[in-house]
């Protein structure tokens, strides 16, 4: 009976006594809440006209419905389509401006920041300085340079006025180079004076050779103040997208070394770093110490991790065919390198098909950059007849043997994957046709052999996939086939940029059909428009929807002159790629080329 009754004294208490303790975070909720609520009934209603309308007051209406009303009243007047898609391309244009691909893992977390520009002993002679700017720009204008950046170098116009030794003058000379291109005129001064830069020029313009002969000239100076000793180097890299490009680079600036060895200077190695090389000869070389790298990504990374050699000394960096390294196939390779790297370093990207997209995410990354411009990023060279005719699939590789016909050789050929590659090898030689073929799928050896024989003339027919489309230099080219057009507007440049080059004119021809898209066929008919080339009927006859909704100026991420950004088929495979690697599965993009 106590129990019952101590047990009801207990109740009573909880119910009569009782406060639930309310912490300090929801007390301060409510109070808040409270004074909000206060203010919305107490604020006087406001009257807003537009157009001689009233607007409700909707402080207390949802915010879905606010804005059905302001809608029902005309008080948000309607988005014109053109404005919704310039709206959709801003908002793309954003999202891949996030994208920092020559930003180290470092540095991006640390924040380090490059005010000024690398020093240098070289400086353009004071008579060509105290020209002035006007003059400058005369010369620039006369061949048709342009350039953008703050305290723009003075062009030079001889390779005596950049101080060039006299045995590299000699040895362009030897290779009937007498005067420097355009991009050389503007290029080098840049990139002797230490400046960061990038470099646009078309196919076959001299662009190797304006960020080579610095890193040589910076090698020279490095070694005759302080010679390089065992397991030391190297002062430059230079990186490239694929092997060939890579030997073809290297065996150059070995040959300019070479003249400056007979010539009494110290003599300068460079080490070719790629895959398809043994690792023992390539250790040898490191063993003995060397002054400049001329690399593919994959093998320089594999060779930094075991520390083989470091990047502690080096100041030069230059990436040939840059867009394709800030694709996403190289984004994560080029962070990786750049985190090798202690101190601040010269910086150079060199293309020809660079978008404007693509330049303002480099230049997030670069010191006080300028950039060097002949032509239009991504036009095709005008000293390159164009010409494209519809063949049908089956009828391919019978028409081939008609355009064989069109020059005396040797002729380069062009497939999209390694299978046509090696039909068309066959079919060839099937008919007497003296030909090699290289793609991704073949041995280095293999790969080496068909260059050199293509290049020393022992053989007519070179059958290529896309690897041998970026950069390569065969000067004496009449021809280059296309048998299929390539998926984006930028390889068909490259790969029509195989001839044609330093001022010699050359013949493309492109088979074409329905087999390809829309926006690729109407990427070519104005790309030929623009070149002033003739466009054929079929091309012709297409309409073009751009200057329809009068939206011109095409893709601001790929160059194509065809299309704008919401629909480029290079953002779509990047983000397919992207979407790939997120599953972890293994993408493949259709492209012959092992970059």
């Amino acid at each position: 009976m106590s129990e019952h009754k101590q047990e009801r004294s207990y109740d009573d208490l909880v119910e009569d006594d009782y406060v639930p303790y309310v912490p300090l975070k929801q007390r301060r909720l409510e109070k808040l809440h409270k004074y909000a609520t206060q203010r919305r009934f107490t604020e006087k209603d406001q009257d807003h006209e537009d157009d001689g309308d009233k607007e409700q007051d909707l402080s207390h209406v949802s915010l879905l419905d606010q804005m059905a009303e302001r809608r029902r009243l005309n008080l948000i007047p309607e988005k014109t389509e053109e404005e919704k898609r310039m709206e959709e391309e801003r908002e793309i244009e954003r999202a891949q401006a996030r994208n920092k691909a020559l930003v180290s893992v470092q540095e991006a977390a640390s924040g380090v920041s490059y005010t000024e520009s690398m020093r240098t002993s070289w400086h353009p002679p004071k008579y060509i300085s105290a020209k002035g700017e006007e003059v400058h720009d005369r010369i620039r204008k006369k061949y048709h340079i342009l350039v953008e950046g703050e305290d723009p170098v003075p062009p030079l116009v001889r390779f005596e006025d950049m101080r060039v030794p006299k045995p590299i003058i000699q040895y362009l000379k030897d290779k009937n180079i007498t005067k420097p291109t355009p991009i050389q005129i503007q290029g080098l001064p840049v990139a002797l004076s230490g400046r960061d830069m990038i470099g646009i020029a078309f196919t076959g313009s001299g662009k190797t050779l304006t960020f080579s002969l610095p890193m040589l000239m910076f090698a020279l100076e490095a070694e005759t103040k302080l010679p390089v000793v065992r397991s030391e180097g190297p002062f430059g890299l230079i990186l490239c997208p694929s092997r060939e490009l890579a030997r073809q680079t290297h065996e150059n600036i070995c040959k300019m070394s070479e003249y400056l060895q007979k010539d009494g200077y110290p003599a300068l190695r460079t080490l070719l770093c790629m895959g398809g090389i043994d690792m023992k000869s390539q250790q040898e070389a490191i063993d003995l110490g060397f002054h400049m790298v001329v690399a593919t990504p994959g093998r320089l990374m594999d060779l930094l991790n075991k520390k083989r050699f470091n990047l502690d000394n080096c100041r030069y960096l230059c990436m040939d065919e840059a867009d394709r390294m800030i694709d996403m196939g190289f984004e994560e390779d080029v962070r990786t390198i750049m985190s090798y790297f202690k101190f601040q370093r010269q910086t150079l990207l060199f293309s020809a098909t660079m978008p404007k997209k693509i330049q303002e995410f480099a230049m997030s990354a670069l010191t006080r950059p300028m950039v060097v411009n002949v032509g239009r990023a991504g036009a095709a060279s005008l000293d390159v007849i164009q010409e494209v005719e519809y063949v049908k699939q089956e009828a391919k590789m019978v028409y081939l043997l008609e355009c064989l016909q069109k020059t005396p050789p040797p002729v380069l050929i062009f497939a999209e994957n390694k299978n046509d590659v090696d039909d068309i090898h066959e079919y060839l030689l099937l008919k007497g046709v003296e030909g090699v073929a290289i793609h991704g799928g073949k041995s280095q050896e293999e790969r080496e052999y068909a260059i050199q024989s293509f290049k020393s003339y022992q053989k007519d027919v070179l059958i290529a996939t896309d690897v041998a489309s970026k950069g390569l230099d065969f000067s004496e080219i009449k021809h280059v086939i296309n048998y299929d057009m390539p998926k984006e507007i930028e390889d068909y440049v490259h790969r029509i940029g195989r001839t044609g080059r330093s001022g010699k004119t050359g013949v493309a021809t492109t088979f074409i059909n329905q087999h390809c898209s829309e926006q690729i066929r109407l990427d070519l008919k104005l790309l030929l428009r623009e070149a002033k080339q003739r466009v054929p009927p079929f091309l012709a006859a297409m309409e073009d929807p751009s200057e329809k909704h009068g939206l011109l100026g095409g893709c601001s991420f790929c160059g194509g002159l065809g299309h704008r950004i919401n629909d480029c088929p290079k953002l779509e495979q990047q983000r397919k790629q992207q979407m790939n690697s997120i599953m972890g599965g293994h993408y493949d993009s259709g492209r012959g080329g092992d970059f």
